[in-house]
């Protein structure tokens, strides 16, 4: 009973953490739309959704910190590789602030600078993610994503609000991204770094892609319907998209307390398939909310404009419902090294473009229902990935991998 009471306690904690900063996020990008012009609000968006892609590697770079915190204990290592991949993704985007001020027709590169000082600290605020997670320190781990969604967001704002211009709020991103990181040091333990082993680097690359490859399905049909649809209709699927979105990180609190437990083979096995079910119950509510109450969930989203849209909110939902899945499915192959999951996500992907490009692309529904097949088949391959991994992988009485894992 008290092992069951701290679960709950921690999930509560991790999803008040994840919801304040989805809430905080939602909330700037509102604030932007109304304080800037278009413009000024076009070009703080693409410089933002840049940020979420270069924060991808911090996503990995959390994902193998937790996993290898939970097996061993080990920080300084691992702040070592912490600080190499900050350092890559950094010189990475410095290398291509020029490019990014042609291709999004910026006034000048200070604003991809300040963005890419911002991943500088988003990365080792990853590391600081998976470290605390890794030791099941979740009750400090939802304070940290409460002072980012203060800190680097909270920033970006002040910027906005004080200057209404979009390289003063990418300024205040930095800023506000780098107090994080240092306070997340200190939460951590102020580890010192020491020499990594190579290893590291692979697991971290292959995380980092993987996690890519999920980052890209999440948002892909958003992409196609824009390219795809008419103006009016792709406005009516970002809404959906919301709906998505929503039925996805519903259940993330699952995946993030789950993930630790993952570095034991017997635990893993386990506990999949009652983090599936978990999920799955969670994102039912919202299936199940949104089929009954379609329109009012439009209007509540949407707002008025889209008071008398036909929009099948329930199909975003479903997508989004058997993306949570693919996240549990990809976590646990993660754990056990095993690249079937990465390469199936990316079929997925290669899958849901040419639905879209091929076929269903002549209303909203069609590219929701390709989005749905490629998600339902990626689903239904990785978990086939996982129960033969059951069965050719054996796992002795102390929970551990059998030999090399093949019969």
């Amino acid at each position: 009973m008290v092992v069951a009471e701290r679960v709950r306690v921690a999930a509560l904690l991790v999803s008040v953490g994840v919801a304040f900063t989805q809430a905080a996020s939602y909330l700037l990008n509102v604030a932007a739309a109304r304080m800037l012009a278009p413009a000024a609000f076009g070009e703080l968006g693409s410089l933002l959704a840049v940020l979420v892609v270069g924060a991808v590697p911090a996503m990995g770079l959390q994902t193998v910190t937790a996993l290898r915190v939970a097996r061993t204990r080990e920080s300084g290592q691992l702040f070592s590789l912490g600080l190499a991949t900050s350092a890559v993704v950094t010189a990475v985007a410095l290398a291509a602030a020029p490019l990014l001020v042609v291709l999004l027709h910026l006034g000048s590169v200070l604003p991809a600078l300040f963005v890419a000082v911002s991943l500088t600290s988003i990365t080792l605020i990853g590391l600081w993610y998976g470290m605390l997670q890794g030791a099941n320190r979740f009750a400090a781990l939802a304070g940290l994503l409460a002072c980012e969604a203060v800190g680097r967001i909270g920033g970006t704002l002040v910027g906005l609000v004080v200057f209404r211009d979009a390289t003063a709020a990418l300024a205040g991103t930095a800023l506000g991204a780098l107090a994080v990181a240092a306070l997340g040091w200190f939460v951590v333990g102020r580890p010192r770094p020491s020499r990594h082993h190579r290893g590291h680097v692979g697991e971290v690359l292959h995380a980092v892609q993987a996690m890519l490859a999920l980052v890209l399905l999440v948002n892909l049909d958003l992409v196609l319907a824009r390219h795809h649809l008419p103006a009016g209709e792709a406005g009516e699927y970002a809404v959906g998209a919301i709906i998505t979105k929503i039925a996805y990180w519903l259940p993330q609190a699952v995946a993030v307390l789950v993930l630790p437990r993952f570095a034991e083979e017997a635990s893993r096995r386990r506990l999949v398939p009652r983090a599936l079910a978990i999920c799955a119950g969670l994102d039912a509510v919202v299936v199940l909310g949104t089929a009954t109450a379609g329109p009012t969930v439009v209007r509540v989203v949407g707002g008025a404009d889209y008071a008398g849209s036909s929009l099948p909110v329930w199909a975003f939902a479903v997508v989004g419902s058997l993306l949570s899945l693919t996240q549990i499915l990809l976590f646990s192959r993660i754990a056990s090294a095993d690249r079937r999951s990465t390469v199936l996500i990316w079929l997925a992907v290669g899958v849901e473009v040419l639905l879209v490009s091929l076929w269903l692309h002549d209303g909203l529904t069609e590219v929701v229902a390709a989005a749905g097949i490629a998600t339902g088949l990626l689903v239904a391959g990785g978990a086939l990935v996982e129960l033969r991994s059951r069965r050719v992988e054996p796992v002795d009485a102390g929970g551990h991998d059998g030999g090399d894992g093949q019969q």
